[in-house]
């Protein structure tokens, strides 16, 4: 796989400095491997603001949950550990329903679909972020998601007792409503969990299987496009409202590069790493008919469900995004 890099090395050179001031380095904290698209991205964000600051503003990426475990990423930037870093947005769907937009099932299923959906969703995402004292800079979707298991299933009731890895509310309540009993773990722990039987089984791209090298544990992809979820990149209100103005430009220039450069990967790293699950020896296939039908049917309690949750913020974020179809 031979993807270009190039956009966001031109970003730094062609950035306009600012003037010399007290340098700072921010650490960035993230959740998955180094190797990962969405880490390389970030690492190639921070160099883009490194560069276009005139090295006022050093970013240092500490990636696979080494400064900060996943689930705390958003917490230490909240706090002021950190400055900035990335996190998984339905990560925090428990806190509000609308960090959960983007994992509706078989809402939005395609990459062109579920940017009409960050669309319609990003104003209310970013208000329910300054509330929280935080400033949304970028976001880089997932692959579609697939389901991963160690055993053959060709319907729900395969699925039952089936230790499953969720790392959201969807994805336990998915486990819920399939019979399969829910284990949170983390990415970083994702290759140990299935080789000591912790987990059997999961709903993810084909990124992250490839990535943890799953097919040494686990035998069956099935493609049922479930959602893309999405990490975004965040940064402190506090930080963000005390840096120059010049800076600021600088860093939104390279995160709307980052966010362009982020997409282009996700697109090209999804048939790159279905392939490379073939080639490790799982078998890739669609759902039967009778699992995606299944399938559906719980999406669609799942989405009555958040919709329910998310209230009318919810409700006009859909009806937004279902005009534009």
């Amino acid at each position: 796989m031979k993807i270009q890099t190039n956009i966001l090395v031109v970003a730094a050179i062609t950035a306009t400095a600012a003037a010399p001031a007290m340098a700072e380095k921010w650490d960035m904290p993230l959740a998955y491997s180094a190797s990962n698209f969405h880490s390389a991205t970030a690492a190639e964000f921070g160099k883009c603001v490194t560069t276009g600051t005139g090295g006022d503003i050093s970013i240092e990426t500490h990636p696979s949950g080494s400064l900060f475990k996943g689930g705390d990423i958003k917490r230490a930037i909240q706090t002021g550990q950190v400055p900035i870093g990335e996190r998984l947005l339905s990560g925090h769907q428990n806190e509000n329903a609308i960090f959960g937009f983007d994992s509706v099932p078989f809402l939005a299923t395609s990459f062109d679909d579920a940017d009409k959906l960050w669309k319609v969703a990003k104003p209310t995402l970013e208000k329910v972020l300054e509330d929280q004292n935080l400033t949304l800079l970028y976001s880089v979707p997932w692959p579609p998601q697939g389901l991963y298991f160690r055993n053959e299933v060709n319907s729900v009731a395969d699925m039952k007792g089936v230790k499953f890895r969720s790392y959201n509310n969807a994805t336990s309540r998915l486990a819920e409503l399939t019979g399969m009993l829910p284990v949170t773990i983390e990415a970083a722990e994702i290759s140990q969990a299935f080789a000591t039987g912790v987990a059997d089984s999961m709903v993810s791209s084909g990124a992250t299987g490839y990535d943890r090298k799953v097919w040494e544990s686990l035998n069956y992809f099935y493609e049922v496009d479930a959602w893309l979820p999405r990490n975004y990149i965040m940064v402190n209100s506090d930080v963000w409202a005390g840096t120059s103005d010049a800076n600021k430009n600088v860093i939104r220039g390279c995160a709307e590069l980052a966010e362009y450069a982020g997409n282009w990967r996700s697109k090209e790293y999804t048939g790159f790493t279905v392939q490379g699950l073939t080639n490790g020896g799982m078998t890739v296939a669609p759902p039967s008919d009778t699992l995606k039908a299944e399938l559906k049917a719980i999406g669609a309690t799942m989405t009555t469900e958040w919709l329910d949750a998310a209230g009318a913020d919810g409700a006009a974020i859909v009806e937004a995004y279902k005009a534009m179809q």
